[in-house]
């Protein structure tokens, strides 16, 4: 794949690296906590996400399909998403670090098994599920963020319960069999995570199933191994 000035620079390509480059202003406003900067990071986060749109709209509209931006496109939407998670781990100590992790192998194995496809000059066989996925999960970070703003201003008594544990479903199901008045407040990022978590990893089982023969030698076009 040879990288030329025009590759870089056209339009879907740029709102490509536009969104990985919106990433660190997102992670700076929302680590703030206040429920000001974290609106605003949510602003940050939803133009970032519209950028998605448009740079696949404008790729098709202006002929500007590009190997790059098939592989730069998917990169910078999981850049955007992993951030995203990476900071509820911070955000919210129910969230537990292995529904992240599976997030992140999944996406990190599809990254490769796309960056080989490219290599063997063929195609991952993509699905309907997968971008069903992909919108899930950014509505689902809109959400919980939404939710992170409304316990910040309504100042949600959180240490009501204990968050540190290995077993964070348990203390979720204490809080939702509570009468606590915030209780779905405070349970509902775990519940949506749980969700993303599960279509996640059965969208990495589904891209495996169809795709696997990717990871096999050799690992590039007209190559040996």
């Amino acid at each position: 794949m040879k990288i030329t000035r025009d590759i870089l620079l056209n339009v879907p390509n740029l709102l490509s690296a536009l969104r990985i480059f919106l990433i660190p202003l997102f992670l700076y406003l929302v680590f703030l906590r206040t429920p000001v900067a974290m609106f605003w990071g949510l602003f940050v986060f939803m133009a970032a996400s519209l950028t998605d749109l448009i740079d696949g709209w404008s790729a098709r509209k202006l002929n500007q399909e590009t190997e790059l931006g098939h592989f730069l496109d998917p990169l910078a939407d999981k850049c955007l998403v992993i951030s995203a998670f990476i900071a509820f781990l911070f955000l919210d100590p129910l969230i537990p670090f292995w529904m992240v992790l599976v997030i992140v192998a999944r996406d990190l194995l599809i990254t490769v098994m796309r960056y080989l496809s490219l290599k063997k000059g063929t195609a991952l066989r993509t699905s309907r599920f997968g971008k069903v996925k992909t919108a899930f999960q950014m509505v689902s970070i809109i959400i919980i963020i939404m939710v992170f703003i409304a316990q910040r201003a309504w100042i949600v008594v959180r240490h009501d319960f204990p968050v540190e544990g290995p077993l964070k479903f348990i203390i979720v199901y204490n809080i939702l069999a509570s009468d606590h008045p915030h209780r779905l407040l405070i349970a509902g990022p775990y519940l949506l995570m749980a969700l993303v978590t599960l279509m996640t990893a059965l969208s990495g089982l589904r891209y495996l199933f169809t795709n696997w023969r990717v990871l096999m030698p050799p690992y590039r076009q007209g190559g040996n191994g």
